[in-house]
């Protein structure tokens, strides 16, 4: 590891902690970090830290050294450029931050490099790791790439390939994609360092509709669309369990109806559909233990989930507390 370079490291999440911890621990010199501003948050609106700031000031203090946090507002005020190009930076590593102005990626001699948590040109945008198992790809990984003009479609560095396990979370999937991420970095540091890099354009021809961008989740976005298949709904729930979890909501013969979150749930390929294969899309059949939805070819069982302003809960207590409501025949998830 070339540990005479100068690197300013931008990041927000967990994710941004490990790569970040990994330099430290190789040595890097790293005199500042750049993350968001403090934000309210909760509901006394208290300030919360970013993952990224929470790490620096718990490693300033254990460690007696000082790095540097910087919060700017806005990425083109003159105080906050000042103050960065004072650091004297050869690098800049960002890991899950913001876009950046070109007078800042531009600054540092030897550039400013990203990681990004797909196989570029694959899944770029905002929520990639999710989107990965959402579209029920088997095979992911992590990209190191220099930042240009545009949004994740700078000239490629270094690439690692992941497998998506068949039952894969995108909690279980940013676990490993993090560690495997960290190292990534490490090598990308060590290659500049050393000059053993020979960057190269991301190959768009690999791209189809379903892997060309990684959007931002939404509500529209998050929730189930139970006219779809069995394995589509079920790798929906997937690609955002636990993080921000699906969306749907369960409507009873009453009229009323019930938010909430599907956490985990499973094609139904050893059910007998019985009275449920004659129904619509998201008509259901709840028993003492079990909540089965029927989507476009079979039923998906719901075994996690939370109704809105609740706890989360197994399917089965949560029918033991909604008993009153539930009927075989009325109910329906839309």
């Amino acid at each position: 590891m070339d540990n005479n370079l100068r690197i300013i490291y931008m990041g927000t999440p967990e994710f941004a902690v490990a790569p970040l911890k990994a330099l430290l621990d190789a040595g890097c010199i790293i005199p500042a970090v750049v993350t968001v501003p403090d934000k309210p948050k909760g509901r006394g609106l208290q300030l919360s830290e970013s993952d990224v700031k929470k790490f620096v000031l718990d490693y300033n203090q254990t460690s007696g050294k000082n790095i540097d946090i910087l919060q700017p507002l806005k990425l083109r005020d003159e105080l906050f450029l000042n103050q960065l190009r004072s650091y004297g930076a050869d690098l800049f590593i960002v890991v899950a931050f913001r876009m950046l102005p070109d007078v800042v990626w531009k600054m540092p001699k030897l550039g400013t490099f990203n990681l990004h948590a797909s196989l570029l040109p694959k899944f770029r945008g905002a929520a990639p790791i999710n989107w990965a198992i959402i579209q029920r790809e088997r095979e992911t990984g992590v990209t190191t790439f220099f930042i240009d003009e545009k949004i994740d479609t700078g000239k490629i560095i270094l690439q690692e390939k992941c497998p998506v396990a068949p039952r894969e979370t995108v909690g279980s999937l940013h676990d490993k994609l993090m560690e495997l991420g960290s190292l990534l970095v490490l090598k990308t540091v060590n290659d500049i360092g050393n000059g053993r890099i020979e960057p190269m354009a991301q190959d768009v021809s690999i791209l189809t509709p379903q892997t060309a961008a990684a959007p931002k989740l939404n509500k529209e976005n998050c929730r189930i669309n139970w006219s779809r298949t069995a394995e589509e709904a079920d790798a929906l729930v997937r690609g955002l369990s636990p993080y921000p979890a699906a969306l749907t909501t369960m409507k009873t013969g009453s009229g009323e109806t019930i938010d909430m979150k599907i956490f985990a749930a499973e094609p139904a390929d050893g059910i007998t559909l019985g009275p449920l294969g004659q129904k619509q899309s998201g008509s259901a059949i709840v028993s003492d233990r079990s909540i089965l939805v029927m989507c476009s070819d079979k039923p998906l069982k719901i075994t996690s989930l939370q109704p809105a302003g609740k706890k989360r809960m197994g399917a089965k207590d949560f029918i033991n507390g909604h008993k009153n409501l539930i009927s075989d025949e009325s109910i329906r998830f839309f």
